[in-house]
């Protein structure tokens, strides 16, 4: 069964998020030294940061704590639609942390792709194992994407990628363009995985990737399985609406 903590708002699911990142976080650095943490996009995970933003540098190990994303548009940094830069505004800049590490989304996004993989190297076990995050944060669409695993995108195939260059069309990227995402593969490494979903829109996704038939290319976030790690899914009261009806 689905590891589920429901919320009545997201309000309440964003401090409870946030109080656990710190705990996970600091576990990490207690043990290995260090904690590694794939960020995403979108409106719960601003809040999220802007709580973190809060309670201020003491509140966390920060300079052990090394910030990654698990996705990236191609757009340059200060584009108002960066991952990047929402992170910047909401969490970098107010703590003033320099320990990240961003996706050119600027540049070839093949050449990004191959940057980011490069610069995951780091994060790997052994050389011929997988990147380990210590955290990943993801969300979904309403169509069932996540990080930029879109529904029927070569992506979803990709099994010995670190980071690959997408081509989307959706009418959620508003036409054709390419994204810049982790695959699969990397995320499921992962030692905890959390998705923050909040919104009545995204009540019957939610609903097909943890109660519906099988099917990953329509709803990618269903290939989101950790291999040893740890999976919760945070969702507010609207998103889980349909998770207790009889179907």
């Amino acid at each position: 069964m689905a590891d589920i903590r429901p919320f009545d708002t997201i309000d309440a699911l964003s401090v409870a998020a946030a109080e656990e990142l710190l705990s996970i976080a600091a576990e990490a650095v207690r043990e290995r030294g260090v904690c590694h943490v794939a960020l995403s996009g979108g409106s719960t995970p601003k809040q999220l940061f802007q709580i973190l933003a809060r309670l201020g540098r003491n509140a966390a190990p920060w300079e052990q704590i090394h910030l990654w994303w698990g996705d990236e548009r191609t757009v340059a940094p200060d584009h108002a639609d960066s991952n990047f830069k929402m992170t910047k505004d909401a969490l970098l800049d107010p703590l003033g942390l320099i320990n990240f590490q961003r996706i050119e989304g600027e540049l070839d996004p093949t050449e990004a792709a191959s940057k980011y993989t490069a610069a995951l190297e780091s994060l790997r076990p052994a050389k011929d194992q997988w990147p380990v995050f210590d955290y990943v944060m993801l969300g979904m669409g309403p169509d069932g994407h996540t990080a930029s695993l879109f529904p029927n995108t070569p992506a979803l195939d990709a099994t010995s990628e670190v980071v690959v260059a997408n081509p989307v069309d959706s009418p959620l990227t508003k036409g054709p363009t390419t994204r810049i995402t982790m695959t699969a593969s990397t995320l499921n490494w992962a030692r905890q995985i959390r998705f923050l979903i909040a919104g009545a829109d995204k009540a019957e996704p939610l609903w097909q990737v943890l109660r519906g038939a099988r099917d990953p290319k329509t709803y990618p976030s269903q290939l989101i399985r950790p291999f040893l790690g740890h999976l919760v899914w945070y969702v507010d009261k609207a998103a889980a609406a349909k998770l207790d009806e009889a179907r």
